[in-house]
């Protein structure tokens, strides 16, 4: 776990991920072993179960404890992992957060009701009603009152905010005690506006724009974040939509968009 992730969203710093679909160690391995502040686990649009999910979770340890290794004294920089969740379930919340990760993304939030719901199964009692389990993050019990006294601060709570009605309840979810983040899902948000892809029609920009003025005029502001799907539009999604933190692609793309690079190579004789 790299405490410090939680910290760094909530002063807002600019990070930059990479997200994960391929439910194999390799991938994930691969993906933390690169210059990314975080690196997303996906368990909503993918074929992970949470068996995927927990190897990959080891996979990032696994890279940031090689790096660790050959760095150089002093230099703590580590890969964080954040787990998405197929939906607001406090069942599968529970679970996932018993993996170690450093931060949950829970998409599918409808409005604040939902937000707030999420939040609570996220944090141990008080604040929340997260069960208390020695799984892997209490190192399978042995650290397990540290981890009950400390994973409220230690790990992040980011909701994602993708429908009419998490918009227009946007500043009261972003007003909630202990959410860490939001994160604009670009795709989800266009389909429920009932113009899929159209990030420059009225209503999208309206919509994000409200996220961003909510989040940024909490107290204490919030970070919000957004997906960038190519080279193209990534400093554009982050810097002209007003976003603090970015997820840099998709493994999928990554893979496909490699291949083609080749091909195109190939195909025009380069050398």
């Amino acid at each position: 776990m790299q405490p410090d992730f939680a910290a760094r969203l909530r002063d807002r710093e600019s990070l930059v991920g990479a997200w994960c679909t391929i439910g194999h160690p390799v991938v994930a391995e691969v993906l933390a072993a690169e210059p990314v502040d975080f690196v997303v686990l996906d368990g909503e649009h993918s074929e992970n179960v949470i068996g995927d999910l927990a190897g990959c979770v080891r996979a990032v340890d696994a890279a940031n404890h090689r790096a660790s290794q050959q760095a150089p004294a002093g230099d703590t920089t580590a890969t964080a992992t954040v787990v998405r969740a197929s939906g607001p379930d406090r069942a599968e919340i529970k679970r996932l957060l018993d993996l170690g990760p450093d931060a949950v993304l829970v998409p599918q939030i409808e409005d604040v009701s939902d937000a707030r719901e999420a939040v609570r199964a996220s944090r141990y009692p008080p604040e929340g009603v997260r069960g208390v389990a020695g799984g892997r993050a209490a190192d399978y019990g042995r650290t397990l009152d540290d981890a009950v006294a400390t994973a409220n601060d230690d790990v992040a709570t980011i909701l994602q905010v993708e429908t009419a009605g998490a918009v227009a309840d946007a500043d009261a979810i972003a007003a909630l005690d202990g959410l860490d983040a939001l994160f604009v899902g670009p795709a989800d948000l266009s389909a429920r506006l009932g113009e899929f892809g159209a990030f420059d029609a009225d209503d999208f920009v309206d919509a994000r724009e409200r996220v961003v003025d909510a989040a940024h005029a909490a107290d204490p502001p919030v970070a919000v974040g957004t997906l960038a799907t190519n080279h193209e539009n990534a400093c554009r999604r982050r810097d002209d939509w007003g976003m603090d933190f970015v997820v840099a692609g998709v493994d999928l793309a990554y893979l496909r968009n490699g291949l083609a690079g080749y091909r195109d190579a190939l195909d025009g004789g380069e050398r």
